[in-house]
């Protein structure tokens, strides 16, 4: 199985190492993520509001638990084309629960920024 390994080119702040010991790991492992997306969701991460973090969490584990059980269930079995198949059909499901997970990050700071701006204009009428 293709693995996409991190690089030492990330950039980890000693805060959000300390803050999140468990979710770091997550990211880093992630073989759906290249370079750009795990240092999207490191700098996100402080952020991001508990609801968010667990689902990141969730969506990684699963996605550790499924290739560990793929790997498991197809270890030599499948031909090369098979894997390769495999692969790229789980690649796909993995980046939609990322764009639909990136959507609702997106979609969260959209509101925060419109109650933030609605109170901004409330106190600018005092």
């Amino acid at each position: 199985m293709a693995k996409n390994p991190p690089s030492a080119g990330l950039t980890i702040p000693e805060e959000t190492r300390k803050k999140f010991p468990d979710l770091i790991p997550l990211i880093l492992s992630s073989e759906s993520m290249n370079d750009e997306e795990r240092q999207y969701w490191i700098n996100i991460l402080p952020i991001m509001t508990p609801e968010q973090l667990q689902n990141l969490t969730d969506i990684l584990q699963n996605e550790k638990k499924q290739l560990e059980e793929i790997d498991k269930k197809y270890a030599g079995s499948l031909s090369k084309n098979e894997q390769r198949e495999l692969v790229a059909q789980t690649d796909e499901k993995r980046r939609q629960r990322r764009q639909d997970q990136q959507n609702s990050e997106q979609t969260t700071e959209a509101q925060e920024k419109q109650k933030t701006d609605s109170l901004l204009q409330q106190i600018d009428t005092i």
